[in-house]
């Protein structure tokens, strides 16, 4: 698989894409009677998550869709917080929510979000939806997936690329997205074939140069370099790291090192790239659940 190369990745625009797949989300929402409603959850003063709410949250008014903030205490027991979620749950109102990760260090995390409510889990989190992801290898994918790897393949189609019969790389295996990107790019719709890579992985590069696509998710600033991507590899960058310049400034690092943009033939910018589709991801579920209509 190759795609066009004349030694500068083209970028794939997640920002310009999710702005096209909101102003149909928009033209949706505006013939419903009622529009669906997202909340979340919010517990701590984390300043990154409180960003990234803020960012969904505006994201729904955008597109019409009505959202709830509920911020909680750092000091929360996980009792409270598991009785906010029952209450949303129960409360009809409610189209689907999402308790914002990470949660404090006091929390068992996995026993709040099994306590969601599956067919309103709008991160796709649910061990129930990713049950039925890691069970289904054909047909219709009707369950509620996780945000990022639905906008991973979304993007890359947008952009031409053909996953089927694929070897695809992907580099981490946390819950949010390499666990769920390996079995929803193994499902018939998708058609890939994939390796995945863990911090246990020797020779990571030998697994990494074999692949006509890269999916990076680890963290860890520069990690994919280009003497181990081959030319014409389309590449995703779904790390994010901060890093502190000389001037007490940060920046955002994703695992791509600099120069694999002058030996991919697709690489998505970090940031614009796949940020942009997880959030209009999260819309696409939330609509999901108020119409029973498949985004993915």
């Amino acid at each position: 698989m190759r795609y066009p190369w004349e030694g500068a990745a083209i970028a794939m625009d997640g920002a310009a894409f999710a702005a096209e797949i909101k102003r149909d989300l928009a033209a949706q929402v505006a013939t419903m009677p009622l529009p669906p409603t997202l909340a979340t959850v919010l517990v701590g003063t984390d300043p990154a998550s409180q960003k990234y709410v803020a960012g969904k949250h505006a994201d729904c008014k955008e597109v019409g869709i009505k959202s709830r903030r509920i911020e909680m205490d750092a000091a929360s027991s996980e009792k409270e917080i598991l009785d906010v979620v029952n209450t949303l749950n129960e409360n009809p109102e409610i189209t689907g929510f999402i308790v914002q990760l990470p949660l404090p260090g006091h929390i068992n995390a996995a026993r709040i979000l099994e306590a969601i409510d599956p067919a309103k889990d709008a991160d796709g989190l649910h061990p129930l939806n990713l049950g039925r992801l890691a069970q289904s290898m054909r047909g219709d994918l009707t369950t509620l997936l996780p945000c990022t790897p639905v906008g991973i393949i979304r993007l890359g189609r947008k952009y031409g690329v053909n996953f089927h019969g694929a070897h695809v790389t992907v580099v981490g295996q946390g819950t949010t997205v390499g666990r769920p990107l390996g079995l929803l790019l193994t499902h018939e719709s998708v058609g890939a074939t994939v390796t995945c890579c863990h911090e246990y992985t020797t020779d990571l590069g030998k697994h990494v140069r074999d692949a006509d696509i890269i999916v990076s998710a680890t963290g860890v600033p520069g990690l994919i370099t280009s003497d181990i991507v081959k030319p014409g590899a389309v590449v995703f960058d779904v790390g994010v790291a901060r890093e502190t310049l000389p001037s007490g400034k940060s920046r955002i690092r994703g695992d791509i090192a600099d120069g694999v943009d002058k030996i991919a033939g697709l690489l998505t910018p970090n940031p614009g790239g796949v940020g942009p589709m997880t959030r209009v991801q999260l819309l696409a579920n939330i609509m999901q659940s108020a119409t029973e209509e498949r985004f993915a």
